[in-house]
């Protein structure tokens, strides 16, 4: 297995570029390997997650189908959160479905979907209480927005969640 480093004309990404994977969130490219599979070669870029540790290794082919893509754009993350600042949707189906329908939209990896999960979820001090499934998702959703505001901003994680919070009591 050969390492290289991730600059060739058909992988949009460069060693050290912290990328986004829908399901696992942000992770940094720690460069491309070229592998054999069954007598043919494969080129994979290899991303390390942190947070996870994990490594995940994704076809160059497949990379896009995938939704691997680069750091969201500030005008993006400006998008999310001014999500974050609207009112919450309070919705009448049961709590199974609208938890598949949540965890759909953390996984679709689009700041904006995981900010409105964070936002109808959150729960200020004079609200009720949540279930503990309704706090783990609002968890998952302000740990993958926060990680992805983090890389942007250069700040670590617990200051940027921190933010995504001050934004959403102010609201």
């Amino acid at each position: 297995m050969a390492t290289a480093n991730a600059k060739k004309k058909d992988v949009p990404f460069n060693t050290g570029d912290y990328v986004v994977y829908p399901t696992h969130g942000v992770g940094k490219v720690m460069g491309l390997e070229t592998t054999e599979i069954s007598g043919s070669e494969l080129e994979l870029i290899v991303i390390k997650f942190d947070k996870d540790r994990m490594t995940l290794r994704v076809p160059v082919s497949k990379a896009n189908n995938a939704g691997l893509r680069k750091l969201s754009t500030k005008k993006v993350m400006e998008n999310a959160l001014t999500t974050l600042k609207g009112r919450a949707r309070a919705k009448k189906t049961m709590w199974s479905r609208r938890a598949q329908e949540y965890e759909a939209k953390i996984n679709s990896g689009d700041p904006v979907s995981i900010a409105e999960v964070v936002r109808d979820l959150y729960r200020g001090e004079d609200q009720g209480e949540q279930s503990y499934s309704e706090r783990q998702m609002y968890q998952a959703a302000l740990e993958r927005l926060a990680r992805e505001f983090a890389a942007m901003e250069h700040i670590d994680e617990r200051a940027a969640a921190e933010k995504l919070e001050g934004v959403l009591k102010a609201a």
